[in-house]
């Protein structure tokens, strides 16, 4: 079986394209509060496909996990994921089109790399509109590159369908343009590589009356993307020229590997979940289920084992369930999971054994699987445990209902914790439509409530601000990110108390912390107590502090500018304050107990002495 991630790194690293190799980042972005998670292999290139050095240089090449969750529902057929491994290779303003077409053909149809027939290879380029002019120059080296493989191949057109020589095709920039990867960056039209699998799978009522290499009928398979970067898009909306032309491709390692496994014969149909990057994890799902991977159980496992890996990826790079953005994208990801497992069938709990086929998979290529273990599958059990009674008890309610409605949704909601997205998507299975705006609307009347009840109430984490609770705040800065250094960073601040006597802190983790890890806790903060490092403050708008690398209190909400407290380089939080000016003056730290605060939320008691 062809290697497809190792034989990418070997055709670019080696002459005469001489690329150097890249790790890959997290999945949650390091500086970039515009986006949740990394989407693409571009996300975290783009200072330097803006113009900073990068210190390997100008040619790169990498395998970036990327999580995408636009389109969960549409997890279950051949093409979507959420979780994915991107291969790419970049030019920071070194060579262009020219050289990355003819190496994308040569690595496509090279007998010593995939050894894809050249004669079932075509492309798709963009059109042009009003603030780029068509892709002409990539036409030409496309025709050229098939005319050195002995192919004539003309521009078409996607309305006349694939006849005669026709082998180019412009699309518009819906289809064939590029980034960015925020609402602002570096941008550019792309040539999309498609693999035709001559599968007569084209239905004219699904799919429009002509079959085109961009259908979506699943005939022509996108198999690699070459983006040439050319603009930058600006917060006025506006394009400029780039001040380097960069190149950025894309290769998505599943569906790859699933096409070179169906023509090896390994897998009956170029389906990624049938092939080695799942074959595992689907065994696993027919053991556990008693159903073969077949009919309409097909979907319920691929969206079982799509989500199981991505909920894997995404805790051990830091992410913890919760209520708002990633934490409850991973949420999200496990109820799905844990449902359609209760299609399937599986009625005790199964996801902890899934996540643990997951890291056994690829941990070789990804060390922190292996190291993140623990939290990882304890994470996903407990997460699992947790909704089943909800999801059991929710969907023997909704079943008593043969309409769903908003009103009847919010109501599953605030009764059971049952979620909204699970109740829109079981009405759409019934071929049903819950408008969203009644949920919301009826959500919000309950917060009005809430709130009028809870109206001053709570004071804040400071009982006061005299000398005692300012040094134990300072404290909790250090205890915040020590815990981060210890566990791990998933931890974050979920609540504090201060009084005279001893601080309380919050803190999402899943387990009890060990007496070796209490230890090592209290004698990095006595540490940073003991060197006496300076505490500073910088007033910043939110998105600065958050690109600096601040740490906020997730689901808290800030004004437009905050204050922003340092201790030296070892802590960055957005705090009101107030806070002593050295560590020297906190005296010594000690953890007087640490104990459970609810759901995978522990809690630790300090106190400050001499």
């Amino acid at each position: 079986m062809i290697n497809v991630k190792q034989k990418f790194i070997e055709f670019f690293t080696t002459h005469p394209r001489n690329h150097r190799e890249i790790p890959s980042s997290p999945l949650v972005p390091e500086n970039d509060p515009t986006v949740l998670f990394i989407t693409a292999g571009m996300h975290p290139l783009v200072p330097y496909l803006l113009g900073e050095p990068h210190p390997l240089g100008k040619r790169l090449v990498d395998v970036q996990k990327s999580m995408r969750t636009d389109d969960i529902e549409e997890v279950g057929d051949l093409s979507h994921f959420t979780f994915f491994e991107m291969l790419g290779n970049w030019s920071l303003g070194d060579y262009f089109k020219k050289e990355a077409i003819f190496w994308s053909f040569e690595f496509l149809t090279g007998k010593k790399w995939l050894g894809l027939d050249p004669k079932r290879i075509y492309i798709s380029v963009f059109e042009g509109d009003g603030n780029a002019p068509m892709d002409n120059e990539s036409t030409l080296y496309w025709k050229d590159a098939f005319a050195a493989a002995g192919i004539t191949a003309e521009l078409g057109h996607p309305k006349q369908g694939v006849i005669g020589n026709a082998r180019i095709f412009p699309y518009p920039k819906t289809k064939n343009w590029w980034g960015p990867a925020g609402q602002t960056g570096p941008c550019g039209p792309d040539s999309e590589m498609f693999y035709d699998t001559g599968l007569q799978v084209h239905d004219t009522k699904v799919h429009g009356p002509i079959c085109h290499i961009n259908c979506n009928c699943g005939r022509y398979l996108e198999v690699w993307n070459d983006v040439f970067m050319q603009y930058n898009k600006k917060t006025d909306g506006a394009f400029e020229k780039l001040a380097q032309q960069n190149v950025d491709t894309g290769m998505g390692h599943e569906r790859v590997t699933a096409i070179l496994e169906w023509l090896e014969g390994k897998v009956s149909e170029p389906d990624p979940f049938q092939t080695g990057l799942f074959k595992n994890i689907i065994s696993s799902l027919e053991s556990l289920s008693g159903k073969k991977y077949d009919g309409m159980y097909k979907r319920y496992m691929r969206i079982v084992a799509d989500h199981v890996r991505s909920a894997s990826f995404v805790i051990s790079d830091g992410v913890m369930p919760g209520n708002k953005e990633r934490g409850y994208i991973l949420r999200r990801l496990i109820r799905r999971a844990v449902r359609f497992g209760r299609l399937l069938g599986i009625n005790g709990l199964f996801m902890k054994t899934l996540s643990e086929i997951v890291i056994k998979d690829y941990q070789t290529d990804y060390m922190e699987l292996n190291k993140n273990s623990k939290v990882i599958t304890d994470t996903i059990g407990m997460e699992e445990k947790k909704f089943g009674n909800t999801l059991g008890r929710g969907l023997k309610e909704l079943d008593k209902y043969q309409v769903l409605t908003g009103k009847i949704a919010f109501d599953l909601y605030q009764s059971f914790g049952f979620p909204w997205e699970m109740t829109a998507e079981i009405a759409r299975e019934r071929t049903q439509k819950i408008e969203k705006k009644l949920f919301e609307e009826e959500f919000k009347k309950h917060q009005e409530l809430s709130r009028t009840a809870a109206k001053g109430t709570f004071k804040g984490g400071l009982q006061d601000q005299s000398e005692k609770t300012t040094k134990l705040h300072t404290a909790t800065h250090l205890l915040q990110q020590t815990l981060r250094v210890v566990l791990g960073k998933h931890v974050r601040q979920k609540g504090s108390h201060i009084t005279a006597e001893r601080l309380r802190f919050d803190f999402s983790h899943p387990r009890k912390l060990t007496d070796e890890e209490i230890d090592k806790v209290e004698q990095i903060i006595n540490e940073k107590i003991k060197d006496n490092l300076p505490i500073t403050t910088e007033i910043l708008t939110l998105d600065e502090a958050l690109v600096k690398g601040a740490l906020t209190v997730p689901e808290a909400r800030y004004p437009e500018k905050v204050k922003v407290y340092s201790v030296d380089n070892f802590s960055k939080e957005v705090c009101g304050g107030p806070h002593v000016g050295f560590t020297g003056k906190l005296g010594t730290f000690k953890i007087i107990k640490e104990e459970a605060a609810g759901n995978q939320i522990r809690r630790i008691y300090a106190s400050l002495t001499g």
